[in-house]
């Protein structure tokens, strides 16, 4: 396998690419990001210092995947989605002096295997996504989602359940969900948690 770099892609010398990866135009991996094989990230996104990917992710254009994320495999990040890493942001001090790397702690965003964030999303970190969890284009995730989860809104809160598939789930009677394509079967054991049976 090979590693594709378009021209005018930004890769940090110690940023490791996977096999099999492709980084497009515009796009910006910073120093120490990790990418597993089969990623792609699209044109003008961004991956901040550090930040680690699994295999097989999608970031797509203009999504903005900041320091110190952490995506597990198969995770889809939409375009223009953004994953913040600060609590109380400031460019300046009360004194009006700038602020520098040293004022301030990263905080990340963890996303869980499979799961997806859709167009213009905004995760405020910390929260952590679930496997399988679809957030909703456009919704502002201010709270942890669990798996195989739906969210939509500002804030987002979950309105349905989802499958692998990334469809949402039908119900089927005593806490039960069924795929409606692959007729995977899955059990709601609290309303904030979904297991696949």
């Amino acid at each position: 396998m090979t590693v594709r770099i378009a021209p005018g892609a930004d890769i940090d010398p110690t940023a490791v690419i996977g096999d099999g990866s492709s980084v497009w135009h515009l796009a910006q991996v910073r120093d120490n990001a990790q990418l597993g094989t089969n990623c792609i990230i699209g044109r003008g996104a961004y991956i901040g210092s550090g930040a680690i990917l699994g295999d097989n992710c999608k970031v797509q254009n203009y999504a903005l995947v900041y320091e110190p994320a952490k995506l597990g495999n198969g995770v889809f990040i939409g375009p223009a989605v953004v994953l913040t890493n600060d609590h109380f942001p400031r460019a300046v001090n009360p004194d009006g002096s700038l602020k520098s790397a040293s004022d301030w702690d990263a905080v990340g965003v963890t996303i869980g295997d499979g799961a997806s964030i859709g167009a213009r999303a905004v995760c405020v970190a910390p929260v952590t996504i679930g496997a399988w969890a679809l957030v909703a284009a456009g919704a502002v995730v201010t709270k942890d989602v669990p798996e195989y989860a739906l969210v939509a809104g500002v804030p987002a809160k979950r309105i349905r359940w989802v499958g692998r598939e990334g469809l949402p789930l039908e119900e089927i009677g005593d806490n039960r969900f069924r795929c409606p394509v692959s007729g995977a079967t899955y059990k709601e054991v609290s309303p904030e948690k979904l297991v696949q049976e």
